[in-house]
């Protein structure tokens, strides 16, 4: 009886305290001391790339752009896109810009980032939002050659997406 009461309490456990240790290990480049945090999400989607021709003439994958949904428990809360945009289902809005990175867990995960609110629409849940955090991620790099200018493709990724405030 012990046993299978004894796992779940530790899954539970694990769970609660998992978030706090991971906010307390971010790397410098990323960490957003003295913010806390308003809404944190599960992204799935894709990084989009283009292939151009490089300042050396050659051609090679080029970023363009994020097409992500945004889940919490499960359920779509938002989406995220170029710009870089969140929006939240309540018609709250945030645009921001890279302020620092730190590399993913591995060569095929796209860096964690530190981003600073640049812009605000709409009012809801991300209204007081200063800094956004991409962490955690999975994949969102593309491997391959770049044979045709103008040609895209798109590269699988899943993160987390910490909203913080200042104070």
């Amino acid at each position: 009886m012990f046993i299978k009461l004894a796992a779940p309490c530790l899954l539970l456990l694990a769970a609660m305290i998992g978030p706090a240790s991971a906010a307390e290990t971010l790397p410098d480049t990323i960490a957003a001391s003295g913010e806390s945090i308003v809404l944190s999400v599960h992204a799935e989607g894709a990084q989009v790339y283009e292939c151009k021709a490089g300042t050396d003439g050659k051609l090679g994958w080029a970023f363009r752009e994020p097409i992500a949904t945004l889940l919490s428990d499960g359920k779509t809360v938002g989406r995220h896109y170029a710009g870089p945009n969140w929006e939240h289902a309540d018609g709250s809005a945030v645009v921001a810009k890279a302020a620092g990175n730190a590399p993913g867990a591995t060569a095929a995960d796209i860096p964690w980032l530190k981003l600073e609110v640049t812009a605000h629409r709409g009012s809801g849940v991300l209204t007081p939002v200063t800094t956004v955090q991409r962490i955690n991620t999975h994949g969102g790099k593309l491997e391959g050659a770049c044979d045709k200018a103008g040609e895209f493709r798109s590269a699988p990724y899943s993160a987390e997406y910490v909203f913080l405030k200042k104070g």
